[in-house]
C-alpha cells in the first residue's frame, strides 16, 4: 500500500453499517482493500477513525497517514487468509520474548531488568498460567511446551483485526508477553514501551542520544501506539 497514491475522488467519507460489521463509504462508493475485498470492520468506532483518515487526505491519498486503515487492510488481505500461520509465527515469540534474557552487568542495569520485568512475567505465569524463564545473554533459554502453548492459546482467541494489532505490537516491542499485557489491560502501551526499551535507554545514559537512532526509536513508538489504538477500536 505504500506506493499507491490515488488523487481524492470524494466529498465525504463516512461511516455505513452492514451486514455482520461496519464499511466505509467515500460518497457512495466502499472502500476495498489493496485486494479488492469489502473493507468491512467489526466496530462503528473503527469505522468511524477510518472515514476520518481518509477525510483528512487532501490531493493525494498518503498511507503514511493512515494507520487505521492500514491495519483493516492487514487484518482483511493478510490474516484472514493465513490466520493459522500468522499465530504460529507470533507465537514463536514466547520462545525466545525479550523479558526472558538479562544483562551479566552492570549491577545497576541487572537490577532495572529485573524490577521492570520480573512483575509483568509473574502476571503471565498467575493470569495466563505461562511461568517463563530467565537466563544471561542471548543463549536461548527453554520453556516449557505448557507455557508456549497458553501463549499461543491466547493469541487463538483473538480475531483477525486483534490479531493484526498484536503483530505489529509483538514484533515491535520483541514482546509476546509485554503485547499480551497490553490487550489486558494489565500494562498501558506507554508502560510497555518503556519497558521495551529499558536496554536501549540504558545505553543512550550511558554514550548519549544518537539523532538516527533516536528518529527511528519515535517511528518505532507511534507504530506500536498505532497498534494498541488499532487493538482497542476493534474491541470498542
Amino acid at each position: 500500500m505504500s506506493d499507491w497514491k490515488p488523487k481524492r475522488f470524494w466529498k465525504t467519507a463516512t461511516a455505513s453499517p452492514v451486514e455482520g460489521g461496519f464499511a466505509v463509504l467515500l460518497d457512495a462508493r466502499p472502500v476495498r482493500t489493496p485486494a479488492k475485498a469489502l473493507l468491512q470492520v467489526p466496530t462503528l468506532a473503527m469505522a468511524e477513525a477510518i472515514a476520518s483518515e481518509w477525510d483528512a487526505q487532501e490531493k493525494l491519498v498518503d498511507p503514511r497517514t493512515m494507520p487505521v486503515t492500514r491495519g483493516a487492510n492487514a487484518a482483511i488481505d493478510k490474516v484472514r487468509t493465513q490466520r493459522h500461520e500468522v499465530i504460529a509465527l507470533l507465537a514463536e515469540y514466547g520462545d525466545s520474548d525479550l523479558l526472558c534474557y538479562r544483562a551479566a552487568g552492570p549491577e545497576a542495569l541487572i537490577a532495572r531488568q529485573a524490577a521492570g520485568w520480573d512483575p509483568v512475567l509473574d502476571w503471565a505465569a498467575k493470569t495466563l498460567n505461562a511461568r517463563l524463564f530467565v537466563g544471561e545473554g542471548v543463549m536461548h533459554v527453554p520453556q516449557t511446551a505448557l507455557a508456549l502453548e497458553n501463549l499461543a492459546a491466547e493469541l487463538a482467541l483473538f480475531d483477525e483485526f486483534a490479531i493484526a494489532a498484536a503483530h505489529d505490537l509483538i514484533s515491535i516491542s520483541g514482546s509476546l508477553v509485554l503485547a499480551l499485557a497490553v490487550t489486558k489491560s494489565a500494562l498501558s502501551p506507554d508502560e510497555a514501551w518503556l519497558l521495551s526499551r529499558i536496554d536501549e535507554h540504558w545505553q543512550v545514559e550511558q554514550w548519549g542520544a544518537d539523532d538516527e537512532a533516536t528518529a527511528h526509536e519515535l517511528v518505532k513508538k507511534q507504530a506500536f501506539f498505532d497498534a494498541a489504538a488499532f487493538y482497542t477500536l476493534s474491541k470498542s
